[in-house]
């Protein structure tokens, strides 16, 4: 398995939800998170052209990006723990969209989360 298998395309290829549920689970992600880069630009501390770079650097190597922005000097790891802490709670994780969609319950989410997880552990070992 693939070091970069996301959970949804897991889920997509059990037969649990559907490609559809993945693009409206991220659609209602994207309307109710408040992503880091936003919040950057909004305080100056990122133009939109560093935000591009950031994201494509993040899709290349799907790590966050947060981490990016730090390794390639666009912040500092303090503005990223502010930021984050703006962030907050409100954030909505994939697997609680899918619940807030109704293509899953809480507790098939979990029980996903955990053979997922213990598929991705086995590609390290």
């Amino acid at each position: 398995m693939s070091k970069f298998f996301r959970f949804g395309r897991y889920l997509a290829e059990k037969g649990i939800i559907t490609p559809d549920a993945i693009i409206n689970a991220r659609l209602l992600q994207r309307k109710n998170n408040r992503w880091i880069g936003e919040l950057a630009r909004q305080k100056g501390l990122l133009a939109d052209a560093d935000i591009l770079r950031i994201l494509v650097i993040q899709e290349e190597t799907c790590e966050k990006f947060g981490e990016i922005a730090v390794k390639e000097k666009y912040l500092t790891k303090e503005q990223v723990d502010e930021l984050l802490k703006e962030q907050g709670d409100a954030y909505m994780y994939f697997g609680e969209a899918l619940v807030e969609i109704g293509v899953i319950s809480h507790d098939e989410v979990i029980k996903q989360l955990k053979k997922y997880n213990k598929l991705i552990r086995q590609d390290y070992d």
